[in-house]
Parts: structure tokens; sequence; C-alpha cells
């Protein structure tokens, strides 16, 4: 069993889905949570739930893509909770669905300034917490099926996905004299708020499912397990690596 008692753990985009999911567990295994979302209803609703656990929980209304924002809300974060030791860059936003050659310039950045700049400003932030610490850690950056398969009309997050692998490969290596542990989980088809347009086209829904050895989309829940796994000091020699959690879509 996993015993996070003493841990305080940082959830970017912690409000709901994949992100409030892994939350709860790493509550339910013992850590105190504190997550990051810019709706402050979803805040209010997720810390109510962390809050329910027993355990230690704060909310921050924080964009992630904004270097001073990130910045001031880590330090508040540590001011609240007293330590940070495992952060889980999970904050996202999804393309618009369309084909590269109709894709400007604006919409490209629009998804990488969270996609990727905000898991940059996310970890680098961490790290100058951590490291002076000297008591090791966890950084966990949230990937997607999208970064192993082609995703067609999705390049932007698709390719923002991607280069959060390399970012997670060369960190591991960078960090790993500091004791601490950089890796990935990639979400297969998961049920959210972000998908829930494609999981109700019925034509998208069942080809996808039919392409899943499980035979059916993910629930948020489905990645808790995971999380905790990557979080879990234990898992000392485990870094470097991404995990996908898909019911088998990427090897069928």
């Amino acid at each position: 069993m996993t015993d996070l008692n003493g841990k305080t753990a940082l959830i970017t985009g912690g409000n709901g889905g994949i992100g409030l999911a892994m939350g709860v567990a790493l509550a339910e295994a013992g850590a105190d949570v504190a997550i990051w979302g810019r709706n402050p209803e979803k805040n209010a609703t997720a810390l109510a739930a962390l809050q329910a656990t027993g355990r230690q929980a704060s909310a921050q209304i924080v964009d992630v893509g904004d270097e001073e924002s990130v910045e001031t809300a880590f330090a508040s974060t540590v001011e609240t909770m007293g330590q940070v030791d495992i952060v889980i860059a999970n904050a996202a936003v999804p393309g618009n669905g369309k084909p590269l050659h109709e894709t400007s310039l604006e919409e490209w950045q629009r998804v990488q300034r969270i996609n990727v700049d905000g898991v940059f400003l996310t970890f680098r932030t961490a790290l100058q917490h951590l490291i002076p610490r000297g008591e090791g850690g966890a950084l966990v950056a949230i990937a997607s099926t999208s970064a192993v398969h082609g995703a067609a009309n999705n390049l932007p997050y698709g390719t923002g996905k991607t280069g959060l692998l390399g970012l997670v490969r060369g960190l591991a290596v960078e960090t790993a004299r500091y004791g601490i542990r950089v890796n990935a989980l990639s979400p297969g088809w998961t049920l959210t708020e972000m998908t829930e347009a494609g999981y109700a086209w019925d034509k998208f829904r069942d080809a996808t499912i039919a392409r899943t050895p499980m035979r059916r989309w993910a629930e948020p829940a489905d990645m808790a397990p995971a999380a905790v796994f990557l979080s879990d000091p234990a898992a000392a020699y485990h870094t470097g690596q991404n995990v996908v959690v898909d019911g088998g879509y990427t090897i069928f």
C-alpha cells in the first residue's frame, strides 16, 4: 500500500476530470493536496471533495501560462501547505480541430502556452523549491496518447504533448542527482469535459472503442492509480518514463 503521509502534492488543472481524480486518490493515500485552476466555482467544488478525505487541501486561481502567476502561486502554496513534494502538471487546453493548413499561428501558440509553457513554468518553479530542500521529489507531466499516435486535425495539442515526453526524459537525467524523479502519464480516450463532444459523436466514439481492447473509454479515476504510483517515494528507481494508460488502444 502506498503511504504518502507527510507529503504534499500540487496538481495543476486539479479542479475537475483527471486532475481531481488524481488529487482525491493522492489524498486517500495520505498526501495533502493543493490544486490550481482558473474556474473559481470548480475550484471550490474540488476543494470540498479533497477536504472530505480528511487531508489538508488548498485551491488557487492560477494561469499556468503566465510566469508571474505561477511563481506567485507556488510561493503562496508553500506558505499555506508548508512544502511541496509532488507536482503533477495536468493543466491543458484542447485544439480547435482544424487541419494544420488552416491553423493560425495565434491558435498554435494558444495551445502551446498552456500545454507546454505551462509545464515548463510549473516544473521550473517547483525545482527552485525542491533542489535546495535536498529531499528529492516527484514531477509528473500529463501527456497523452496523442504523443504516441498521429493526432490528425489536432496537431497543436499532439505536438505539445509529444514535446512533454522530451522534457520528461531530459529533466529526469538532469535532476536524478537530486533524487528527483520525473515521469509522464499518458491517458487514452477518457471521458472528461474536454472530450465530451467527441464521446457524444456516435461514429467517433464507436470507432475508438472498437480500437480499444478494453472496449470502453476510461473514466478519470482510471488514471489515478498510475498517478499515485508515480508519486510514491518507494518507486525510487522509476524515472524518465512514459506510463500509458489507454486500455490497450496504442498497441492494438
